[in-house]
């Protein structure tokens, strides 16, 4: 049951923790972008949603891995 847990922990976390790291790194490229060129704001502000919306897959990967160690602990 303790690792089953322990498993289940560290999956969470590591997947929020690069979540966090990766938006992080797209809005402030997307901001530099915008500063550099403020007429491509709608395109770069398109292009950064989409890859959030790809980076937020890890976590809820990461959740599901989770769920899994979690409760196959038979």
């Amino acid at each position: 049951m303790l690792m089953s847990v322990l498993a289940a922990a560290i999956a969470v976390g590591l997947g929020a923790i690069g979540a966090g790291i990766g938006n992080g790194m797209i809005v402030s490229k997307t901001v530099e972008g915008i500063a550099r060129q403020p007429e491509q704001k709608a395109a770069l502000q398109t292009t950064m949603f989409i890859g959030a919306g790809i980076v937020e897959v890890v976590p809820i990967v990461g959740v599901v891995i989770g769920f899994l160690a979690f409760f196959s602990d038979k």
